[in-house]
């Protein structure tokens, strides 16, 4: 299965060469292919054009991937283990370090949880965490915002922090005012006192720190890890944690 898809890749790799190099040509008056003639052909080959369009999200992935990384770099490792930004937990002087950029309503951060918990458990006290709120209302609606307030308040009463956290990213259904404060209780957090907590405006304005260093870091979705420094958008198994926190 691995080689046909190698030699697949490869044909229309080259495939899509050679279609770019009669493009090219034709624009430059070298070969007879008007713009109608050139769409009639994509029109006939439509797996070039998905090969080509692949290949440029493949380009677009791999540049935009840099860009965040080269922020990383000049931003610098402190400010992702800042508390005033993040949850931060484990040995200072820890060999691996993750940060995660999280939002309570995606998806795919809950997805990502099993593996998250699992490497949690097992390494809390070797590895050095950051879990930074990044809610994206856009997409996830506006218990997103509210349950990153909350994710926020929580942290003033931090032994409960993570106990919280983890329920909250638990949740099947989109966030409610009333799935927070149950979470809350669970969890062993004062219901009462968090409430309080996320009136101060302190919290906003931790909250608009958290989402200006995603966007400083050209984090634009969740989950978004950075591993040893090295940024890892997207889902994660246990797999790809392993892979991300290799020295």
């Amino acid at each position: 299965m691995r080689a046909f898809t190698v030699t697949l890749a490869g044909a229309l790799g080259g495939a899509v060469l050679a279609v770019a190099i009669v493009f090219v040509l034709a624009g430059q008056g070298l070969l007879p292919l008007n713009d109608r003639q050139m769409q009639t052909y994509l029109m006939l080959h439509p797996e070039l054009a998905q090969a080509m369009l692949g290949r440029q999200q493949m380009l677009d992935d791999a540049t935009k991937k840099a860009q965040a990384e080269a922020a990383l770099q000049k931003i610098g490792k402190d400010a992702y283990f800042d508390p005033k930004v993040a949850f931060v937990t484990g040995p200072e002087n820890a060999k691996n370090t993750l940060v995660e950029f999280f939002d309570y309503d995606c998806p795919y951060c809950r997805a990502s949880l099993p593996a998250v918990k699992k490497y949690y458990e097992a390494h809390k006290n070797d590895t050095r965490f950051s879990f930074i709120e990044f809610p994206i209302a856009q997409l996830h609606g506006p218990g997103a915002l509210l349950a990153g307030k909350a994710s926020l308040a929580a942290r003033r009463q931090p032994e409960h922090w993570i106990d919280f956290h983890f329920a909250m990213l638990g949740e099947e259904d989109a966030i409610t005012e009333q799935m927070i404060f149950a979470d809350a209780a669970k969890a062993g957090l004062d219901v009462n006192r968090l409430k309080a907590d996320m009136m101060d405006p302190a919290i906003d304005k931790a909250l608009d720190e958290s989402i200006a260093l995603a966007h400083k870091s050209g984090v634009d979705g969740t989950p978004t890890f950075i591993m040893n420094g090295k940024l890892k958008p997207g889902m994660v198994d246990d797999a790809a944690i392993a892979d991300g926190l290799k020295s």
